[in-house]
This record gives C-alpha cells, structure tokens and sequence, in this order.
C-alpha cells in the first residue's frame, strides 16, 4: 500500500469553499475528504491541517474554535498554527484607519512539513491542498531530491493555479460532492460527553 500524507492549506481552503459556496460546507471533514482523495492501494498515513487563530473578532474566533475543537474530537488530524499579524491599512483620502490582519508562517510550516516527511521517508504520496503559489519550491525541491516521492496538488473552489500545477505529478479540483460528502455530524460529541455543534450560520 502506498502511505499518502495530505497537508491542507486551512484557509485557502476556507475562503475557497466561501467564495463559492458562502457557509454551506464549511463544517467540513477534512480527513474524510483526504480520504476521498484515494486510490485503490493507497492508505491515509496523515492529515496536516495549517491554519492560524483568528484574533481581535469575536464571533469568528468563536465559530473558528469550534469547528477546531469539533475536528480534534472525531478525527487523528494533525494541527499547525501560525499566526495573524494585526496590520493597520490607512485610507489617504478620508483619513480613517481599519485594521487588516495577515496569515503568516502558514505556508513556511507546510513547506517545512513537507520536506521533512519526505527526507524522512514519511510518505509515497503527498497531496496538498491549496492553491497558494508559494509552495513551489519545497515541492521543486522534493521532486529534485527524492523523485520517486509523488506529489499531487488538489484546488479547493476559486483557488487554481496554472503554475502550482505544473510542477506536480497530478492535479484535481475539489468540488461540491466531495465537501457536501464530507461534512461532519451535526453534533460531535468529545470524550467528556460534551457536544459540540456545527455554527448555526453554517447550516
């Protein structure tokens, strides 16, 4: 059996699903959605989620936490936190300021990941999941290094590149009967007895 590792770009994942579908699959299993990723004579070794801890906006941290904590109690994914960098963005016509938080290290900690799974023979088959360009080279890089790894990329909604594409062995878009697929219960319940549920604007 091949040992596949699948490292998903949480957000890019996130705003991809949004921009398209609004709330609708947001409760999503991303390790059952890896896991429809598959081939015959393939097996899930991993699931890398990357994702930052949204900060300073209540009602998104509120949802963000849940649907972490509801990951964490009925899947073996495995999590990387970067971090949001609170960036002021300031308006020279009207004088006023908004803030513009930034994602970052997320891409560093799947590039990271990336090429110490396969230097340390982890995997036979990495699929990622995003669309985000800057992880060409750790994925240039591998293919130099150890070439009989195989690399798949796999596009969340709104999320494409032609670039990114072509540098791996094969591609796909993740569409709606994968994430309508791939939801998880309504209600999950963790160890403890305690429920945890889906947002109710993510019905």
């Amino acid at each position: 059996m091949q040992r596949v590792i699948t490292y998903i770009d949480g957000f890019n994942l996130y705003f991809g699903m949004k921009a398209q579908y609004d709330n609708k699959y947001l409760w999503l299993d991303v390790e059952a959605l890896s896991r429809s990723l598959l081939v015959p004579e393939q097996n899930l070794a991993a699931t890398k989620y990357f994702t930052s801890m949204v900060t300073n906006q209540p009602d998104k941290e509120k949802r963000q936490r849940t649907y972490l904590d509801a990951l964490k109690a009925s899947t073996g994914c495995l999590f990387y936190y970067g971090r949001y960098q609170s960036n002021v963005i300031n308006c020279r016509g009207c004088g006023s300021n908004w803030p513009s938080p930034k994602e970052k290290m997320t891409d560093v900690n799947i590039a990271t990941q990336m090429l110490m799974d396969a230097f340390t023979d982890q995997f036979d088959v990495a699929i990622l999941i995003s669309g985000d360009t800057d992880l060409i080279p750790p994925i240039q890089a591998i293919k130099s290094l150890s070439p009989e790894k195989r690399i798949g990329v796999y596009f969340p909604p709104y999320r494409h590149s032609i670039q990114l594409k072509s540098v791996v062995d094969f591609s796909g878009l993740i569409g709606k009967n994968k994430l309508r697929d791939s939801q998880l219960p309504d209600n999950v319940v963790k160890p403890g007895g305690f429920v945890i549920s889906r947002p109710v604007t993510w019905i």
